[in-house]
């Protein structure tokens, strides 16, 4: 009897001790984020910015239509050097935008922010985009060989392999004289080139029929990151979780990681035979997919970088290298092809230079036609922001400081039309990149690949793919500017458009 009366008791007592305990578990999460919220106010005393809304913060005024950046940039000449911009009531970051203070965050060890960064973590994993520390170096220490100008070199016949598909693909538009899109094209290019040239595979993306799976999981989780990030209740990761947006973001993922894991098996299958493992030991220089699974299984390699990398760390640093290689390169390329068809007699100049110094494919005699492409990486950076959080006090050159765990957001876009550094921002003119003139300029004025200690690895590889991409469609055909499609730029993990980015085409007379 006492027994039963016990445990009437018990599970009278039950659901309140439950509800206590789910109470003070919110009240205990919301003086967390009140601290939170009064720490982010304080660290930015010393930085006015435009009004923020108590709730909302800016998040009412990017509206996703085109004009945001445009935004960034009024905010930025109002307020010089930077200004904070609140996400939320709890998340702000402060927004720089000049190269004195952009020097000081780019060329510290300042760790990515525990943010952005982490929502893109279950796609591509604690890769060298995302992980830091020890980590960090040991990794971007044992992938640099693959990067090498002798390793580069020889993917130029690769890239110009891709490059020619796409453009046989594109006859039918130069017999109609119709305006196409021309992004998508460009990314199953550079997918195509990437997984050629660091990974040795041929996909045959660009012949094949319908949309490719992995680059169209790419666009949804790049969009879905952007909606975490702009809805400030995803910023809890089991709110996401159990949203819609969280079941779509792990389905593209799984057909992401899919792709990547195909092309790692088939290389692991490759590498079993001894004939193989002797061959790729014995060339001068491996590919980047290589350098990974050799780190994984070749013992001498491990015994000489004191690295083993797991399964985990391969399919992140593949994951990373997927993405950052066509992705970020498709945008560039788009926007180069988009300002040559805007600026037809600039067009003209860079074609005179191709036909005449690229019968070697040396891309070293293109000087102009580098200019111009330089120049279109600093109006459409295909990065257009980056971010860090602080580990310790940071002081600005103006005296101004920001302490220990501040969010801090490098806005390239804005950075690179700043009145104060660049004349006339917003004209198109490449021979601002003459040498006597960016001799003038500050170094972090011009940053479209990061730079410091943890800048872009790829860079080299990226260019290489920008001049022959630009070069091989000047000798091919004319571009025309659809002045009916002016592109509504947004910023996402890469400069996109909102409606595309449509030219038409016509044949270049032999």
């Amino acid at each position: 009897m006492e027994s039963t009366e016990g445990y009437v008791k018990y599970q009278l007592g039950l659901p309140h001790l439950i509800a206590v305990l789910c109470v003070v578990a919110i009240v205990y999460k919301l003086t967390m984020l009140l601290a939170q919220r009064r720490a982010a106010m304080q660290s930015m005393e010393l930085f006015p910015g435009p009004p923020s809304h108590w709730l909302f913060g800016h998040l009412k005024e990017f509206k996703q239509d085109g004009s945001d950046l445009k935004k960034i940039l009024k905010w930025g000449q109002q307020y010089p050097y930077a200004f904070p911009i609140w996400f939320g009531p709890f998340v702000c970051f402060l927004n720089i935008h000049h190269p004195d203070y952009v020097k000081t965050i780019l060329t510290s060890t300042e760790p990515k922010d525990d943010m952005i960064y982490t929502f893109a973590k279950p796609w591509i994993g604690d890769g060298l985009l995302v992980s830091e520390g020890q980590k960090w170096f040991r990794h971007r220490r044992l992938l640099t060989p693959g990067f090498h100008y002798a390793v580069l070199k020889p993917y130029v016949n690769l890239m110009s392999d891709s490059v020619k598909t796409m453009l046989d693909k594109w006859e039918s538009y130069a017999k109609t004289n119709e305006s196409f899109e021309l992004f998508n094209h460009v990314s199953l290019m550079t997918l195509d080139s990437i997984m050629k040239c660091a990974f040795s595979y041929n996909s045959n993306c660009q012949t094949e029929s319908g949309t490719n799976e992995y680059i169209k999981a790419v666009y949804d989780i790049r969009n879905l990151i952007n909606l975490r990030f702009s809805m400030f209740p995803y910023h809890n990761d089991l709110i996401f979780y159990l949203s819609p947006h969280g079941f779509r973001q792990r389905k593209a993922c799984k057909v992401a990681h899919s792709h990547t894991g195909e092309v790692i098996r088939k290389r692991k299958e490759a590498l079993k035979d001894e004939n193989e493992l002797d061959r790729v030991q014995g060339r001068r220089n491996v590919d980047f997919l290589d350098i990974l699974l050799l780190a994984r299984f070749a013992f001498y390699l491990r015994m000489r970088t004191n690295l083993g990398l797991s399964d985990e760390d391969i399919q992140a640093e593949v994951d990373t290298f997927m993405f950052a290689g066509h992705d970020t390169t498709a945008s560039a390329i788009s926007f180069i092809l988009y300002s040559l068809a805007c600026h037809p007699e600039y067009q003209k100049m860079c074609r005179d230079e191709v036909l005449q110094a690229l019968d070697g494919k040396d891309l070293s005699k293109i000087p102009y036609t580098t200019m111009f492409i330089k120049e279109s990486l600093r109006l459409y950076p295909p990065v257009p922001g980056m971010s860090r959080i602080t580990t310790k006090t940071i002081t600005f050159f103006d005296g101004r400081t920001l302490p220990a765990g501040s969010l801090i957001g490098t806005s390239v876009y804005p950075l690179h039309r700043n009145a104060t550094v660049w004349e006339n921002p917003e004209v198109f003119d490449p021979l601002r990149f003459l040498p006597e003139n960016v001799s003038k300029r500050p170094p972090h004025a011009f940053v479209p690949f990061s730079a410091g200690p943890r800048n872009c690895i790829g860079q080299n590889f990226a260019m290489n793919e920008l001049k022959v991409s630009t070069a091989l469609t000047l000798q091919r055909y004319h571009l025309i500017e659809d002045s009916t499609q002016t592109p509504q730029i947004i910023p996402r993990l890469v400069l996109c458009s909102l409606n595309g980015i449509h030219i038409k085409i016509k044949p270049v007379d032999p």
